[in-house]
């Protein structure tokens, strides 16, 4: 995977990056992915916690790195509150499919 700036880019499936088609059930599945994601996404946020309290408690940290982390982690909540409402959405859709 690449990343940018602490965020993570997917590489396509079936690329000649990943290695091919991912089967599921191993560590390329769409849930351990899922999984990973969430798991940063709470990191950020404890990292974006730690930062505030410092600069509260009064330690020497830099008030723009601060900032930075806040703002990193709450665009990271809110991308993962988005995909949650899709995935729901799309398995409400999948749900009342008539068969």
């Amino acid at each position: 995977m690449n990343s940018i700036q602490g965020f993570r880019i997917p590489t396509p499936i079936g690329s000649p990056q990943s290695g091919g088609v991912q089967q599921t059930g191993g560590e390329g599945s769409f849930k351990g992915f899922l999984l990973d994601s969430i798991r940063e996404v709470n990191t950020m946020q404890q990292d974006a916690e730690q930062a505030v309290e410092k600069l509260v408690s009064g330690e020497d940290v830099n008030p723009a790195e601060v900032l930075t982390a806040v703002q990193k982690a709450d665009i990271a909540f809110k991308l993962m509150m988005q995909i949650r409402n899709k995935m729901v959405q799309a398995y409400n859709d999948v749900q009342s499919i008539r068969v």
